[in-house]
C-alpha cells in the first residue's frame, strides 16, 4: 500500500526563533482515498502531527526542506525526516529546469488555484485578522489557501511524473 502525505505550513513569518506556526496541512493519499487535514494555531501539537504521518509515508513538500520541515523542528522539536521518506518537490522542479515559488510552478504547469493573489505575506495577515479581529472569513480564506498548496502538491508530483 503506497501512503503519500503532502504538507505546507503557514507561519506568522520567516523567522524560526520569533515567528509561530498558525497552519500545518497535510493532503493524505492512501488505498485510493485521500483527505485533507489541517492542523490551526492551540491544536498544533506534536503527537497529532505523528500519528497522521505514519512511517511507511512519503512526505512531499515545496521547499519543505530548507523551511516547512525546520520549522516544524524549531517550533514542535520533531524532525519528521526520522519518521518517514521526504521529498522535497522543489529540487524535482529544478532538475526538470523549472524554477520559482511554488505559485510561479504551478503557472508554469498550468495548475489551477482559486485563491489567485494571495501569497505568503497575506497568509500571515490573514491570521492576524484572524487572531486579533476574531475575523473568521480571514482564517476561512487561509485554511482554503493553505488546503490548495497541499492538494496542488499531488498535481505538481503528477506533472513531474514522480
Amino acid at each position: 500500500m503506497k501512503y503519500s502525505v503532502y504538507l505546507d505550513i503557514e507561519t506568522t513569518g520567516l523567522s524560526l526563533q520569533h515567528k509561530s506556526l498558525t497552519v500545518i496541512g497535510l493532503h493524505m493519499d492512501y488505498d485510493n482515498q485521500s483527505q485533507t487535514i489541517q492542523l490551526v494555531g492551540n491544536d498544533i501539537f506534536t503527537s497529532k502531527l505523528v500519528k497522521l504521518i505514519r512511517k511507511d509515508a512519503t512526505l512531499y513538500t515545496y521547499n519543505g526542506s530548507r523551511f516547512d520541515l525546520p520549522f516544524i523542528k524549531a517550533k514542535l522539536g520533531i524532525d519528521l525526516t526520522e519518521h518517514c521518506v521526504h521529498r522535497d518537490l522543489m529540487y524535482d522542479c529544478w532538475n526538470q529546469n523549472i524554477y520559482g515559488g511554488l505559485k510561479e510552478v504551478e503557472r508554469k504547469l498550468g495548475i489551477e488555484r482559486k485563491t489567485v493573489g494571495i501569497d505568503g505575506f497575506m497568509a500571515i495577515q490573514l491570521w492576524y485578522d484572524y487572531e486579533h479581529y476574531g475575523d473568521e472569513q480571514a482564517l476561512a480564506t487561509l485554511l482554503e489557501y493553505n488546503k490548495e498548496d497541499v492538494v496542488n502538491l499531488k498535481a505538481l508530483r503528477q506533472k513531474l511524473n514522480i
